[in-house]
This record gives structure tokens, C-alpha cells and sequence, in this order.
């Protein structure tokens, strides 16, 4: 990569923190006996506000190229979203709000912030792309890797990362892309996107059983022209951080390296966190780290070191901003650390050895079955 390239570039913009959740407690909506609480949908702004103010505390944000970009335009949102969907969000938009699919609320100017999310992922992987940064993190919301062409659905309203992949296969910037998606949830509107696609690799390594059910089976491999280009690694619940470490390098790095694509785009949600509301997975800051390292090693070795991350999930206020830091650190290779204050407590509640085994032996089972 140049020398001239910019150090990890990280965007954001404040527009993304108005996008509004509506009338939810938790995940049920008000009504009936069901009392509004404070906050409402767990995805809401705190958790990447705070990453923010996490970063500004520690001194990592300078060290850092911030920016905002442009938010992602019709031609590009079509190349995933059906033109229906697009204007029928719109409208709602404009009048005020609404909800289109499921869980997926929006109020007024939702249509725009979910365009300008998307145009954050859209600039991160171009900036990687031009060589104009190392690497890239987007701080994306509202979350994309839910959102099907028509139908948007677990507080995803545009496909982030299926747009910016497109927009840089359409313009020519690259040829094939892989995209690692270690959100706790599967990753099953990027997967749709691609299902028959033989130039974009999707892995997802999810939570077995979690959301959305049925999906995210070792056995859809994707169809036509993208038959084995996409690999699900659904994991027991308990899983810690020897289990995304091993599937990791047993899967993750293995099957990268057999497709060596020009760029890896990572979903990066951290609902896999151990006190996440949404997740029933052991993961801290050191496992996002770790796995940042591992996915730095791949990127270098295949693709120039080109690597995007967009921001997907991630529900505890508290955990999100430690482990998202610890994957900006490894990133921009900063010396400035933020220590996960629960990583005693996570790290003691960590599978036992027989579980491990267990768990090992599952994920070799899987790694057999993907021939790598």
C-alpha cells in the first residue's frame, strides 16, 4: 500500500444519532398492557454516541481521520432495493414516520438517515479502495445486515454494506469482495443479496438459533453462481472467546484465503458481547480485537491490506464503546488502550475445557463440510 495513504479513517456523522426508534418497550410495541419504557428499542443511539465520546476521552479520536460523507444516492440504493420499498419509505418518511417491516421504525427524515448510514459504509470501503486510508470503520446507524431488497426487518432499514459493496463493483473498483459478518445475529439480508453471486464470499458467524429463525444453517451455501460463496458458522450459545478465535482460524482466514478477494468488508456488531441483551454469546474486548488482528493478517496477505468495517449491532450502552475501541486500536495500531472494565467479568463465566472441546470439535465438523 502507498506510504501516502492516510492513517484509519473514521466516519460518522451526528445525523445518525436522530434516527428516532419508536413506540417500543424493548422489542414488544406499546399497547395494551405492555407500558412505554425509557429508551425504547434497544438499538438506539447511546451505544455508538458513546463509543464517540469514548474515543474523544481517550485521545484515539485524534489519532484518527474523521469525517462524514455523502449519504448514498438512488442509483446506488437501487442496485439492492426494490424501487417499490424506496419510495414507499420515502413517503412515510416525509409524512412523519412509520414502520415498514419488522421491528424496523423510523420517524420523520428516517428515508435520510438511513441513506447517509449507508453512505458512511459507501465511503469507508471506497477510502480503502483508493488508498486513502489503511483501513476504514464506519459508524453506521441505523444497522444494515437484516435488510432484505423489499422488506426491512431487526432495526435495519438499508443494506449498508450490500450497498457499498455494489457501488464498488459497479464502479469498477474492484472485482470481488469478501464480506466477515461476526454480529451475533446472521447476517441474512447480506446473504440474500449475494445468494446467486459468485464475486462477493458472505460469512456469518451467529449465534445458533438466535435471529432471525429459521436461518443461518451450515447447510445454505448459496445457489446458482454463488453456490459456496456463502458459510454460515452457527455457534452454541455460551460460546466465548475460544470459539470465535477457532472458527476464526479454522474457517474465517482458510476460506478467505481459497477466495483472495480485494477487500474485506467486516460487519461489525457487538451484540456477541457478554452482557448483551440480544445475545446469549461470551465475547469482550480482547476477543473483537483479536479477531481485528486475525482479519488484518488475512487482509495483508491477500488484498494489499485493503479492510472496511461497518458498525451493525450491539445493545449494552456500557460494553459496546469498550469493544469497539479495542478494534480501533488494533486498526490504527495505537498505543492508547481502553481496558474492558467487564473482562474479568466476562472472562470468568468463559466455557469449561469439556466445552471447549465440544464447541472445537463442532466448528471442525463445519470446516470438514466447507472442504477447508
Amino acid at each position: 500500500m502507498p506510504t501516502t495513504a492516510t492513517p484509519t479513517a473514521f466516519l460518522l456523522d451526528e445525523s445518525c444519532f436522530w434516527h428516532g426508534g419508536g413506540n417500543y418497550a424493548f422489542l414488544a410495541p406499546v399497547g395494551g398492557l405492555v407500558q412505554p419504557i425509557q429508551g425504547g428499542l434497544p438499538e438506539s443511539p447511546e451505544s455508538k454516541r458513546r463509543l464517540k465520546n469514548l474515543l474523544e476521552r481517550t485521545g484515539l479520536l485524534a489519532e484518527l481521520v474523521t469525517r462524514s460523507a455523502a449519504p448514498a444516492h438512488e442509483e446506488m440504493l437501487r442496485r439492492v432495493h426494490d424501487g417499490a420499498y424506496l419510495k414507499e419509505f420515502k413517503r412515510l418518511s416525509d409524512a412523519g414516520g412509520g414502520e415498514l417491516g419488522e421491528r424496523t421504525p423510523f420517524g420523520p427524515g428516517g428515508y435520510e438517515i438511513a441513506a447517509l448510514s449507508a453512505g458512511l459504509a459507501v465511503e469507508a470501503l471506497r477510502m480503502v479502495l483508493a488508498a486513502e486510508a489503511h483501513n476504514a470503520y464506519a459508524l453506521c446507524r441505523p444497522p444494515g445486515h437484516h435488510c432484505l431488497p423489499a422488506h426491512p426487518m431487526g432495526f435495519c432499514l438499508m443494506a449498508n454494506i450490500a450497498i457499498a459493496v455494489e457501488t464498488a463493483l459497479a464502479e469498477r473498483r474492484a472485482e470481488r469482495i469478501a464480506i466477515v459478518d461476526w454480529d451475533v445475529h446472521h447476517g441474512n439480508g447480506t446473504e440474500a443479496i449475494f445468494w446467486e453471486r459468485g464475486d462477493v464470499l458472505t460469512i456469518s458467524l451467529h449465534q445458533e438459533n438466535n435471529y432471525p429463525r429459521p436461518s443461518g444453517g451450515v447447510e445454505a451455501r448459496g445457489a446458482g453462481a454463488g453456490e459456496d460463496y456463502n458459510i454460515n458458522v452457527p455457534l452454541l450459545p455460551g460460546g466465548g472467546h475460544d470459539a470465535y478465535l477457532y472458527a476464526f482460524e479454522r474457517i474465517v482466514q482458510p476460506a478467505l484465503a481459497r477466495f483472495r478477494p480485494d477487500a474485506i468488508v467486516v460487519a461489525a456488531g457487538f451484540d456477541a458481547s457478554g452482557v448483551d441483551p440480544l445475545g446469549r454469546m461470551l465475547a469482550f474486548g480482547a476477543t473483537f480485537k483479536e479477531m481485528t488482528r486475525m482479519l488484518m493478517q488475512s487482509a495483508r496477505e491477500l488484498c494489499g491490506g485493503r479492510l472496511a468495517f461497518a458498525h451493525e449491532g450491539g445493545y449494552s450502552e456500557l460494553h459496546v464503546p469498550f469493544c469497539a475501541h479495542q478494534v480501533l486500536e488494533e486498526l490504527s495500531h495505537s498505543t492508547i488502550h481502553a481496558p474492558d472494565p467487564l473482562e474479568s467479568r466476562i472472562g470468568g463465566q468463559q466455557p469449561t475445557r469439556r466445552q471447549i472441546a465440544f464447541q472445537r470439535g463442532l466448528i471442525n465438523e463445519m470446516a470438514e463440510f466447507f472442504l477447508l
